[in-house]
């Protein structure tokens, strides 16, 4: 209908941006493909050695504890771990734990403070709301192509593409926390001398903490949506069964592998969700 329109070369520029960047930062990206590598590689290694007996007692004592002294985060917790060690994939639990770890602490280092600073600034949030917009429904396995170009493949690029899938919810979130902080709280903190710092630390911080929990919730949850995903690239883990399982047509294997994600994601969302609930 438009042919007398010339095709814009965006994918050739993309191509050319992407070439540029992996030369001109050669210099970050190599020391973070292998030496941060090697540690995220050496916590995976350190937790898969631990006996796996000691781990189900700390997090079924912790679910335990965490949930008011209630036996049902702590019962399918040790129902859950006992399986997938039953199944073979204790490893690979250990490993998508580390990937997803990794990438939600990363996302909240990063995530706070952009949230801080568009709840501070009207700007900062017209210009942040739509990247924000943007990392949210790009589809996840296009963060895979740029992840690989940096890193090559392994379990840094799967944490890199965890890390902008999973860091928007903690953005908004903490933005809407300390954006709901009373307007007379703040006023009477500053009424009795109080910094800027200190507003913002003793105060709308604390105020906002159930709101921050809640966003920090849901990117631990993005984080290890992309277990799957990552696995495509390299990423040890969960991932890995199940993606060969698919190219297999093995059905029961990729059920079992599934079922052991699904128990990861419940005991982690319910450890957050009691942290940020609890009073």
């Amino acid at each position: 209908m438009f042919d007398f329109i010339p095709e814009i070369p965006v994918a050739d520029w993309v191509d050319d941006l992407t070439d540029w960047i992996v030369e001109t930062f050669a210099f970050i990206f190599d020391p973070l493909k292998n030496e941060f590598g090697d540690f995220i590689e050496w916590i995976a290694d350190m937790l898969g050695a631990v006996p796996p007996f000691i781990i189900m007692l700390l997090v079924v004592v912790g679910a335990f504890f965490i949930t008011g002294k209630k036996f049902g985060l702590a019962a399918f917790s040790l129902v859950g771990l006992i399986f997938i060690e039953n199944q073979g994939l204790w490893i690979e639990l250990m490993s998508t734990f580390t990937l997803v770890l990794m990438a939600s602490l990363l996302s909240v280092i990063v995530g706070v403070p952009v949230g801080i600073l568009m709840s501070k600034s009207k700007v900062a949030e017209a210009i942040i709301l739509p990247i924000l917009d943007f990392m949210q429904t790009m589809p996840a396995f296009v963060y895979l192509i740029p992840a690989v170009a940096f890193f090559s493949i392994g379990m840094v690029p799967g944490i890199f593409a965890s890390l902008i899938f999973a860091t928007p919810p903690t953005v908004r979130f903490t933005n809407l926390g300390i954006r709901q902080v009373s307007t007379e709280l703040k006023e009477a903190a500053e009424a009795f001398g109080s910094t800027g710092a200190q507003k913002l630390f003793k105060l709308e911080l604390p105020m906002a903490k159930g709101t921050i929990m809640a966003g920090i919730n849901q990117t631990v949850m993005l984080a290890l949506s992309m277990v799957v995903i990552a696995s495509m690239i390299g990423a040890p883990g969960l991932g890995n069964p199940v993606v060969s399982a698919l190219q297999r047509a093995q059905a029961g294997a990729g059920f079992v592998a599934g079922i052991s994600i699904v128990i990861l994601a419940i005991i982690m969302d319910r450890y957050t969700q009691s942290i940020y609930k609890k009073k």
